[in-house]
């Protein structure tokens, strides 16, 4: 199968080669030298201020987006939320069920932030602003500096859903001003699933130390304590934690972040320009790198999935919802090369031929 889904994604050889390995034993001075490495290098490619520190969750990428709402936001905030997709919508339901006071802005669907978006909120004594900076579900990627500016303008703290946009669109989390960065493994890390990464600025810190916490398995004062010393409080996905470990120090040796930003841009403009020809539909008023997000009005999208899938072994990603019969998007995050883009774009070219495509 070639996948050219958002997550989880291909992986390279060196990765793979962990996981068909037996798990080790981690409570050991080896393990807590990677863990040392894996924060300090998740630090430099998402450019963290000067006393940052980096956490690694057990769990999906809504654990957590849910550890950084109940750690560093409590009932005296006043926070802004962007709601322009499945997972905008998420952190609305986060902050809904924590009690955070807040205010959404309402996009919609597939359309980018602009200034006249955040303009009603100048000055209105908000304290906190949460975005997904790249709206997975739809492919939009918001315009960090418009956020950044409005952010200091208005001395807001500022949390960054990255999952999908780490690695694959430029990052700066000190330019940005951002509080708290977040990230999983399963996206451009390019690992398995069950580990996800939160980068909390010094900003972000100070609210952890004073914000009660509540919750013993997500409580970031106990993943930092025992970040320390290169531990977890709890069992971790320890073979995950590895693999990531192997997947950072092969970026370093490739460029770093930037050598992958551009790599992944590089895949994504060569896909759009080969499926040029074809009945699609594309919103790129404001792209990310990690994904394509094509609308097919004359089509079935869930047939144009499942025919792929079951008859050409190509997987993409299917829209759920009122959307899973006229849209759906394609990946270019991961172990995906040009090959990989011609190799689906002949497929569609066969579709059409089949009358699939129309």
């Amino acid at each position: 199968m070639i996948n050219f889904t958002v997550g989880p994604v291909q992986s390279d050889d060196c990765v793979k080669a962990i996981g068909a390995q037996d798990t080790p034993y981690f409570r050991t001075d080896e393990f807590s030298q990677v863990m040392l490495e894996n924060e300090a290098l998740v630090k430099e490619f998402a450019h963290a201020p000067e006393g940052s520190r980096t956490v690694f969750v057990t769990g999906s990428g809504t654990a957590a987006m849910e550890a950084s709402v109940i750690n560093t936001l409590d009932s005296n905030d006043k926070a802004l939320v962007v709601n322009g997709g499945s997972f905008g919508a998420r952190f609305v339901q986060l902050l809904e069920l924590h009690g955070i006071p807040h205010t959404v802005i309402e996009l919609e669907r597939g359309c980018p932030l602009t200034s006249e978006d955040l303009a009603p909120y100048e000055n209105q004594g908000y304290t906190a602003f949460l975005v997904n900076i790249h709206e997975t579900s739809t492919g939009i990627r918001y315009n960090p500096e418009l956020i950044s500016e409005f952010c200091k303008r208005n001395d807001l703290y500022l949390i960054v859903d990255a999952i999908s946009s780490f690695l694959a669109d430029p990052l700066d989390m000190e330019e940005w001003g951002a509080g708290i960065v977040l990230t999983g493994s399963q996206k451009a890390l390019a690992c398995p699933p069950g580990i996800s990464v939160v980068v909390l600025a010094p900003a972000a810190l100070e609210r952890v130390e004073r914000i009660p916490m509540k919750c013993m398995y997500l409580d970031f004062g106990l993943l930092l304590e025992n970040g320390l010393r290169g531990q977890t409080p709890f069992t971790p996905a320890v073979s995950v934690l590895l693999q990531i470990n192997a997947r950072l120090r092969e970026l370093k040796e490739r460029g770093g972040a930037i050598a992958e930003q551009e790599r992944c841009a590089a895949l994504a403009e060569d896909f759009r320009a080969r499926i040029a020809h074809l009945p699609f539909q594309m919103n790129l008023s404001s792209p990310s790198n990690a994904v394509t997000s094509l609308l097919a009005p004359t089509c079935d999208a869930r047939e144009i999935f499942e025919t792929l899938k079951d008859e050409y072994g190509i997987w993409v990603c299917p829209n759920g919802g009122d959307h899973a019969h006229d849209s759906f998007r394609v990946g270019h995050i991961g172990n995906l090369t040009v090959d990989d883009n011609i190799a689906l774009v002949q497929a569609f070219d066969a579709l059409v031929q089949r009358g699939i495509i129309h």
